[in-house]
């Protein structure tokens, strides 16, 4: 018994320091770092050598007393675009805020601010992706049902900043994903404040379906 105590002593510190560490890892981490790991993710992810980190049962009991997000992803609910699978972490690596065409509210806007401002990450992804629905939808008009509305309506500046391309749906993806970059660099009082500050980086990406590719716009 008093082996078996000592082996589950041991186990608990091993956790707690192995927390301190990743706490201490994600709070130092600059903006460039970052980005260098979700670049190295989707390249492991691209090329069929995904690692699958931090997904184990330690990771669980390491994160049950806190969480340390090393950055943010704010992006489309559709299926097809998981972040923590396209850039190859694990639990607690990212803060994840997921809406049909990374559409904003209150609620999105406060998950957001809450990473910034309590979780510290150095870096918010807004990440779009081809072939999206929800801007699919705000392209071709037509009329919304329910709250499917307020979707459309939030992407329709995009599609209007998107003017008359040949490829308008493909322009107004882009259009949409530097709209969100743009009004969450500008938003008050929190993110403007930490933008301009330097205290976190808001870029855009778009995910090609094709490829598992995710192309940042630097």
């Amino acid at each position: 018994m008093k082996i078996f105590n000592l082996l589950a002593a041991a186990c608990v510190l091993l956790a707690s320091a192995a927390l301190a560490m990743a706490s201490a890892e994600s709070a130092g981490m600059t903006a460039e770092e970052a980005l260098s790991l979700l670049v190295e993710g989707n390249a492991r992810f691209v090329e069929g050598g995904a690692e699958h980190p931090n997904q184990s049962a330690e990771r669980v009991a390491e994160v049950t007393a806190g969480q340390h997000p090393f950055a943010g992803v704010v992006g489309c609910s559709d299926s097809r675009v998981p972040p923590e699978i396209i850039f190859d972490q694990g639990i607690g690596d990212l803060f994840v805020i997921r809406t049909a065409g990374q559409v904003m509210d209150d609620a999105t806007l406060g998950s957001i601010e809450y990473a910034v401002e309590h979780l510290h990450v150095p870096l918010i992804v807004v990440l779009g992706h081809d072939s999206c629905g929800a801007v699919t939808a705000a392209v071709e008009g037509g009329e919304a049902e329910g709250h499917l509305v307020s979707i459309v309506e939030g992407i329709a500046p995009a599609v209007e900043a998107a003017g008359n391309e040949s490829d308008v749906l493909n322009s107004a993806i882009d259009a949409n994903i530097d709209m969100v970059v743009e009004n969450l660099k500008s938003s008050q009082p929190i993110l403007a404040q930490a933008a301009s500050e330097g205290q976190v980086q808001i870029m855009g990406a778009r995910y090609h379906l094709d490829t598992g590719m995710v192309d940042f716009n630097e």
